[in-house]
């Protein structure tokens, strides 16, 4: 008998990057709440085994693969690795990501403009690739690519990080659109000023925080818990017929 719980995951294979803290932790905590077996990762193996233990002791069922997703080998080998494991992949949901330039935009340097493409973007693409490729055999999945508002409002100080995230909302529908027919369905969150570290630049410094809130109609910034629920929407039942949609969970940022 099917399920009446639209957001019941139990069967399913998740995979999770940047997932060792922040955003990504949460949303693999909330799979992994809902039935689905979370495979957590991140750059670092220590915090991703941390979040993946926190998870079977309560209750859920996780594993940890290190996965540096501006690698090209490592990306083949995380997938070479699930395919062996588990046959399928049901849910890719592309958190990682880097910002290694906070600062005027043309003071970037190509270090730090190659190093945000290549995770922010080809590793998007990279990874949503590999995992549509074993979705379609199975007749299906869910991909949710974490973009960010800025892609839609460049944030100040934030140039090239904000290209990409551009480039990841352009990434999403392009799948979205390709991938329809085969049942894979490719959507995007996009936070806004959320409580992380990787946000530290802006939530840290008083007087910068206290000018991005003037622009958030909530006045107030999210907590990481508060993407997950937007996730769980997105890969689930509940979103059977939601491709190609960019959802904002930026307490009202954009409507401003």
């Amino acid at each position: 008998m099917m399920s009446t719980n639209l957001f019941d995951l139990s069967g399913k294979v998740a995979l999770v990057t940047g997932a060792s803290r922040g955003i990504g932790e949460n949303i693999a905590r909330t799979l992994a709440d809902n039935g689905a077996h979370v495979i957590v990762s991140s750059r670092k193996i220590e915090g991703c085994e941390a979040v993946a233990q926190r998870i079977r002791d309560n209750g859920g069922s996780a594993e940890a693969i290190a996965c540096h997703i501006g690698e090209m080998d490592q990306i083949d080998a995380i997938f070479k690795a699930i395919e062996e494991k588990h046959g399928r992949l049901d849910i890719l949901v592309n958190n990682a990501a880097t910002n290694p330039h906070f600062g005027p935009i043309e003071s970037t340097d190509v270090s730090a403009f190659q190093k945000t493409v290549d995770v922010n973007i080809r590793g998007y693409f990279f990874m949503s690739a590999r995992g549509a490729t074993l979705m379609k055999k199975q007749g299906g999945g869910a991909i949710v690519n974490v973009a960010s508002v800025n892609g839609v409002i460049p944030g100040h100080f934030q140039g090239i990080y904000s290209i990409t995230k551009a480039a990841v909302i352009s990434m999403t529908k392009a799948f979205a659109k390709e991938l329809g027919a085969q049942n894979v369905r490719v959507n995007a969150l996009l936070p806004g000023l959320t409580d992380t570290k990787f946000a530290g630049a802006i939530t840290t410094n008083d007087s910068i925080k206290k000018q991005a809130l003037m622009h958030i109609p909530m006045n107030r910034v999210a907590d990481p818990s508060e993407m997950a629920g937007a996730v769980l929407y997105l890969v689930s039942g509940a979103s059977s017929y939601t491709t190609g949609t960019c959802l904002n969970v930026d307490g009202g940022y954009l409507t401003v």
